[in-house]
């Protein structure tokens, strides 16, 4: 078995427009990365498109027609001040959930090791109906309903190292014990969530960081919180939100996270994905906006998962 990696064209023509932080570059920056050669060994497959009913584990069905409906035969449809469809979107928006459901499947069914998918949209903003923050479906949260829905997995849990708070995974998860969600990001940040008071019903942990904190307080936040009440929650899946917006050279946050720093948490991340759920881990990929630091973080992230 091996790293898979999900990706697939359509998801370079989702164009939110000129100047758009999330622009298609950005996935051209990671397919880039990891088309060196060190990446050999990675078995690519192109993400499939999922289903309508699959999106509404999570999603309002309404919503759900609603969004598919709004995509523009030309130009663009604005969602709200920051997520907008052009022709392209609707096409990349069911395979960004099916890329990752596949993934899941490939794991659960052991035929790959573990995963990582490179999609467009984003998803971990996404409400069960309301499109934000670049996000439109909830990938990671629609995973996790999935497994347990189409595998019988018991517990899933999701842990989120984007700059910003995943709100729409949070409140997804927040009422169900079986759901683990675990985040670091910057406070004060979009969306404004994300206190360490949230804690739903045992289930969230929330480490909020300060503008400047750097990698001591980053890998403080996991060491000390996040990975003890993982380790405690034992999911059966491990699912990752992977931003790499932390990045000290991000232009929309301030941490002064580091390349390292992406690396050393992804290999906490299969260390701790071995103890509890037999290396099973899907990741798929959330913000980051400096292209150069987006591929130099995917790239370290992808060879952490290869090993």
């Amino acid at each position: 078995m091996a790293t898979r990696f999900y990706t697939h064209p359509v998801c370079i023509t989702h164009e939110p427009g000129p100047h758009h932080p999330e622009s298609p570059d950005r996935l051209r920056s990671v397919i880039s990365a990891l088309s060196d050669p060190a990446f050999e060994a990675l078995e690519r497959k192109e993400a499939p498109e999922t289903t309508v009913d699959t999106i509404a584990l999570v999603h309002d069905g309404n919503f759900v027609e609603r969004i598919l409906k709004s995509v523009p035969e030309s130009g663009y449809a604005q969602l709200d001040p920051d997520t907008i469809l052009s022709p392209g979107s609707g096409e990349a928006t069911l395979r960004a959930v099916g890329g990752i459901c596949q993934a899941v499947g490939d794991v659960v069914n052991g035929e790959a090791d573990n995963a990582f998918c490179a999609m467009r949209p984003p998803g971990h903003h996404a409400e069960s109906s309301r499109a934000m923050g670049f996000c439109v479906f909830n990938s990671v949260a629609i995973a996790a309903r999935y497994a347990q829905k189409q595998f019988g997995i018991d517990k899933v849990a999701v842990i989120d190292f984007d700059v910003h708070h995943g709100n729409g995974t949070q409140h997804m998860f927040e009422n169900d014990a079986s759901l683990f969600y675990g985040s670091s990001h910057q406070f004060p940040a979009y969306p404004g969530t994300g206190a360490a008071s949230e804690t739903g019903v045992g289930n969230i942990a929330n480490v909020p960081l300060s503008p400047g904190s750097g990698s001591d307080l980053f890998r403080a936040a996991y060491t000390d919180v996040i990975f003890p009440e993982l380790r405690a929650f034992n999911p059966d899946l491990l699912l990752i939100s992977a931003g790499f917006d932390a990045h000290i050279q991000d232009p929309l946050c301030q941490l002064n996270v580091t390349t390292d720093d992406f690396a050393w948490i992804s290999d906490e991340l299969m260390d701790i994905a071995d103890e509890c759920c037999d290396g099973r881990l899907v990741s798929t990929l959330e913000g980051g906006y400096d292209l150069e630091a987006l591929a130099e973080s995917a790239a370290v992230h992808v060879q952490a998962l290869m090993g």
